[in-house]
């Protein structure tokens, strides 16, 4: 009986709240910091890329394709992935666009 009352912990120290309260509220915080904001930054750069794709700018998709883009239309753009192959895509498939890496 007196190891199950030893596993308990002392039942007269108090403040146990705030501590808890204190550790949830710096776990968000670090949760925040390292991973939500960084990757929501993110999305907001690929947003900003695929709404200013240019014809003749060199373009990644979520596929995997690296083309060129030949016209874009309000929902679309028209890619040559090889010598005479085009592609339609949905700009929701640009994940990257970077005239100068690809």
């Amino acid at each position: 009986m007196t190891s199950l009352l030893f596993l308990m912990g002392n039942p007269e120290q108090g403040g146990g709240g705030f501590e808890s309260l204190f550790f949830l509220v710096a776990l968000f915080l670090v949760f925040y910091l390292f991973i939500i904001r960084p990757q929501s930054k993110r999305q907001k750069e690929i947003q900003n890329k695929v709404a200013s794709i240019k014809k003749g700018d060199k373009v990644v998709t979520s596929g995997g394709l690296v083309g060129t883009a030949l016209s874009i239309e309000e929902n679309s753009v028209m890619l040559e992935i090889d010598k005479d192959v085009k592609v339609r895509l949905l700009k929701t498939a640009v994940v990257d666009v970077n005239p100068e890496k690809v």
